[in-house]
């Protein structure tokens, strides 16, 4: 079994597992053992998925050993191609609660996911999918891809064409460390920031294209302290290349409702209409 198999090879003893809720696709446990408390996630195996939904374990391990040097991000203890065991942080998800000072915590989201996005890599795009010389490439390799994973399983998207912008993204230089799905499940606090988690989405690319889930299905420039803390100001470019990353997403989002059996069509229409709106900042 994959769970015992990964605490033995960690070296835990006495360990004792408890399912955790919230993941949509990995299997995830909180580790109580004699060494502390750690968080495993398990692969789901060979079930049907998207294209760069592959070896994400890889992805998230790389994500961490990089992203806890200089965030507060949960640090490797055990990794393999199909789990991944970290260190347990405190603090509670944000989603749904009213007891954290908010503006406080969107300064200090702001200052983390700054210091991520100064980690370079070595080249643009999904680590565990191969990566590119640039980012145009790159980006428009990914979005080709899950229009071709939307067709794949039926899912009918709006058109769209990202080559008439391509200088937009040509302004790209530098493969930024990329989180992708910073949404407020994924931010841990208690009285301030104490967590970035889930980060087998990321990619290197543009910091610009953290702000999609920093402000789900809303608009990061009515964030002023997340952006504050940040330091980010916005140019007609980025405007332009948002609205690319808000299409990426939600199309992500859109598709892979089929694969996970997701049949809730309130959510569907909040995607597509997320979806219309972004393509139309593209036009």
């Amino acid at each position: 079994m994959t769970v015992q198999r990964s605490l033995a090879a960690a070296g835990l003893t006495d360990a004792k597992t408890t399912p955790l809720g919230g993941g949509t696709y990995n299997s995830v446990f909180r580790v109580s053992a004699r060494e502390g408390e750690f968080v495993l996630k398990v692969a789901p195996g060979d079930q049907p998925g998207l294209t760069y939904e592959r070896h994400l374990m890889r992805t998230e391990a790389m994500f961490c050993t990089l992203g806890s040097a200089v965030a507060p991000v949960p640090e490797v203890v055990y990794a393999d191609d199909t789990a991944l065991l970290a260190t347990c942080l405190p603090g509670r998800p944000v989603f749904g609660r009213s007891d954290v000072d908010r503006p406080r915590l969107r300064r200090e989201l702001g200052q983390a996911v700054r210091a991520l996005h100064e980690v370079t890599g070595p080249g643009f795009g999904y680590p565990q999918l191969g990566l590119h010389g640039t980012w145009t490439e790159a980006f428009f390799g990914m979005f080709d891809a899950v229009r071709a994973d939307a067709e794949r399983y039926g899912v009918r998207l709006p058109a769209a064409d990202l080559h008439r912008h391509a200088k937009a993204f040509d302004e790209v230089r530098r493969p930024a460390l990329v989180h992708f799905d910073l949404w407020d499940g994924n931010v841990l606090a208690d009285t301030g920031l104490t967590g970035l988690v889930d980060g087998e989405r990321a990619f290197w690319g543009d910091p610009v294209a953290e702000f999609v889930s920093l402000a789900l299905f809303g608009s990061i420039e009515d964030d002023a302290d997340l952006l504050s803390g940040h330091g980010f100001e916005f140019t007609d470019s980025a405007r332009v290349r948002l609205a690319a990353y808000q299409a990426y997403l939600y199309s992500i989002m859109l598709t892979e409702r089929v694969p996970r059996g997701s049949t809730d069509p309130e959510l569907e229409r909040v995607i597509t209409t997320a979806l219309t709106t972004a393509l139309d900042g593209l036009r």
